[in-house]
């Protein structure tokens, strides 16, 4: 049998991902990051814990389980390294010490070196979420209007440009002005301050960076999201068809619907 290790990171995600490896015929070993990764039994053949900073650690777990194709999922957020919360190991010093900058492409890529040089690939988190991709054109019952399609133009090119400086993947606007880019807090964080910034009526654009690395750090859309939008009033929810994951659609859809929030997704800016 095929086996599959997913390391797990915050949210529901990994197991969605594990559910549909097995369904492939793979058996799943979910390796789930401590302290962040959310209760995940049930989901995966088997469970290991691993601390967020033990990088020597997890790829010891992968390779006693005979692991050689793995993929990333859920969120790990980059502030942890600035709150004092993660002990890294020596191999972990090592790695984060050879990096030329903190962006998370580059901590990423490195992570994903170590574990090829122990015979670990890993894969795209996309070939388990096929179903899950965002679909193009408009889910809800309420459609943007003709100043919110100019202002997902407009934010489009400001979240592809930010994205391709690997600074965040969404950003926050309104009447083409920006009210937020995405940094280190996360897309929630990031809609909230924007949200503020605009009042009533702010439109969120979620992108792939241009160079996206489908293996890790694929934009994720689900329910805290649209609340985040709610707590600060904003209208729109406009995400790149295909590039990105949505979880929990008819549940976020519903949630819209009800909020009189209008969800696209677009390609090149359009739909």
């Amino acid at each position: 049998m095929k086996k599959l290790g997913i390391i797990s990171g915050k949210g529901i995600l990994p197991c969605i991902l594990a559910k549909e490896a097995r369904k492939k015929g793979y058996y799943v070993l979910m390796i789930a990051l401590d302290p962040i990764a959310d209760n995940i039994d049930g989901c995966a053949d088997e469970v290991k814990r691993v601390n967020v900073g033990q990088l020597g650690s997890l790829i010891k777990t992968l390779k006693d389980a005979g692991i050689e194709e793995t993929i990333m999922a859920g969120k790990v957020s980059k502030s942890l390294l600035y709150k004092g919360n993660i002990q890294p190991d020596l191999r972990a010093i090592k790695v984060l010490f050879k990096l030329k900058d903190r962006k998370d492409d580059t901590i990423l890529q490195a992570i994903t070196d170590e574990l090829e040089s122990e015979g670990i690939r890993l894969l795209k988190t996309t070939a388990f979420a096929e179903d899950i991709l965002m679909p193009e054109g408009v889910l809800t019952d309420r459609k943007p209007d003709k100043s919110e399609k100019k202002d997902i133009r407009f934010g489009y090119m400001i979240a592809k440009e930010i994205g391709r400086l690997d600074i965040g993947q969404t950003v926050v606007v309104k009447d083409r002005a920006v009210m937020a880019i995405e940094a280190i807090e996360g897309t929630d964080e990031a809609i909230r301050r924007g949200g503020r910034l605009a009042g009533e009526g702010a439109v969120v654009v979620k992108v792939a960076k241009p160079q996206q690395d489908m293996r890790y750090d694929v934009p994720v859309v689900g329910l805290d999201t649209l609340k985040a939008m709610i707590e600060v009033k904003a209208r729109v929810l406009a995400v790149e068809s295909g590039q990105a994951i949505i979880l929990q659609d008819q549940e976020i859809i519903s949630l819209a619907n009800a909020n009189g929030i209008s969800i696209v997704g677009i390609k090149d800016g359009t739909f």
